[in-house]
């Protein structure tokens, strides 16, 4: 089964909507990858706060994505509330937080769609090593599917005037997911290579001139 859309999360994809698919000239391409219903592990690159949102924006038509994100994000007054609101969860990210990946698995075995950013953070240019908590999550719920997504031309969404072309596609990993004898950790590093063999990193910001 699959869960029904929370109305922040609805009001949060109608208010980015106009951003994204209009200022961002939204591409999205593989959504019929994305299934309609049951338990889903998503896997992004990620460059750009405006990264998850362009994700939700794509996948809107099919799923709810609840992703894991850094719990910083709750100390701020209202932006919280917002959060709980969308489902999102929270971890305390490079610390281990078993408590995050706990909800992870327990709504994944739900029916949930968890979208992770296997390498933890932005990359800032860097490039950086995929961490193992996608992995994980795939050992403990085997029964997820596994989908895989390129996010393309979120990092120039602030450089107005300069108008951004912005493209998110869904695909399954040629590998398929969690092989027989793949440890979590090298089932995450290899879905970060095919993602960023399409999706080269990129350095989010106004360019200098």
């Amino acid at each position: 089964m699959s869960e029904s859309m929370t109305l922040a999360y609805r009001a949060v994809m109608a208010v980015s909507a106009p951003i994204v698919r209009g200022w961002g000239r939204l591409e999205v391409s593989g959504l019929e990858h994305l299934p309609l219903s049951g338990p889903v592990l998503l896997a992004g690159n990620h460059d750009s706060y405006w990264d998850p949102i362009a994700v939700g924006v794509a996948a809107r038509p099919r799923r709810q994505v609840r992703a894991l994100a850094k719990s910083s994000m709750w100390k701020i007054k209202g932006l919280n509330l917002v959060l709980d609101g969308m489902g999102q969860i929270p971890i305390d990210r490079g610390k281990g937080d078993l408590g995050a990946l706990e909800r992870a698995i327990e709504e994944l075995r739900a029916g949930a769609c968890i979208g992770v950013f296997p390498e933890g953070t932005r990359s800032l240019g860097r490039e950086l090593r995929a961490r193992s908590g996608f992995g994980r999550l795939a050992e403990a719920v085997p029964e997820a599917q596994v989908v895989c997504c390129t996010v393309i031309g979120t990092t120039a969404i602030p450089r107005f005037p300069e108008r951004p072309n912005v493209s998110v596609r869904f695909f399954r990993p040629e590998g398929g997911g969690l092989q027989p004898g793949e440890t979590a950790g090298e089932l995450s590093a290899r879905l970060l290579a095919e993602i960023r063999r399409e999706a080269p990193i990129d350095v989010a910001g106004r360019r200098r001139r």
